[in-house]
């Protein structure tokens, strides 16, 4: 089991070595600028069918897993084919665009695993990860993620806007705060559930340095009410649902 899953990452790993540290900015540009026609959209893709074609060699040379050759060189075509497909797809979409970045890895990432549960020539692994993900751990766990960022920011903004409009002009970026509040939140909740809870001071120690300067210099007593206000709140929220999910878990 563990060397099937060596192979799995060994692909992971040379698809963002070919993706990001082996691929120039004027291979990017080429692709966006003439799409189909770009001799470098099928250099990419024939690199990351090089870089493939050497984990799947190495595994079937140092694995007693039966694959053949053909299955090596099938392997890397399909994923040298898929990559040129994808990346050609992506060419035609907005290149600043998070979610079309996303989008183009996900489905990178499904290609490799697709290859390598052929290569395996089982589902056991699939069935498996099916079988964790719906358990009460992984769903709670996944519930709480989802709480700390949209919805507990929509709560905390409501709560604490009778004194938003007592803030004229507190001088930050456009929902800025409740991006950084979203990040707090996660890192809280994951310092809670992995039982990290000293770090959470220093995690607010260093917030409250990074804050002192602006704050000073603010002169406005309103405004570090409203900050330490949104702050406590959004760590309290944060330490409180991880705890009631480790209890729910132990419990369970």
């Amino acid at each position: 089991m563990n060397a099937d899953i060596s192979l799995l990452l060994g692909l992971v790993l040379v698809h963002l070595l070919g993706d990001f540290a082996l691929q120039p900015s004027r291979w990017v540009e080429a692709r966006y600028m003439h799409k189909v026609r770009s001799a470098q959209l099928y250099l990419h893709a024939a690199l990351h069918g090089a870089l493939a074609l050497a984990v799947l060699s190495a595994a079937t040379l140092t694995q007693a897993t039966g694959a053949s050759w053909n299955m090596v060189l099938s392997g890397a075509a399909a994923i040298a084919v898929s990559h040129a497909v994808i990346d050609l797809g992506k060419a035609y979409l907005s290149p600043m665009r998070l979610r079309w970045f996303m989008l183009d890895q996900l489905l990178h990432l499904l290609v490799l695993v697709g290859v390598w549960l052929v290569w395996l020539g089982h589902w056991q692994p699939l069935v498996a990860f099916w079988h964790w993900l719906f358990t009460p751990r992984v769903l709670g766990t996944a519930v709480a993620y989802v709480l700390v960022t949209r919805p507990l920011s929509i709560v905390i903004a409501l709560v604490i806007q009778r004194w938003s409009a007592q803030i004229d002009n507190p001088g930050t970026l456009i929902a800025a705060g409740a991006r950084i509040g979203m990040a707090e939140r996660v890192l809280v909740l994951t310092l809670v559930l992995l039982d990290q809870l000293t770090a959470i001071g220093f995690l607010l120690a260093a917030k409250s340095v990074l804050r002192f300067g602006e704050l000073r210099g603010a002169q406005d007593r309103k405004l570090t009410e409203y900050v330490l206000m949104g702050t406590l709140l959004s760590v309290s929220t944060a330490m409180v649902l991880g705890l009631l999910i480790r209890l729910a878990v132990q419990g369970g």
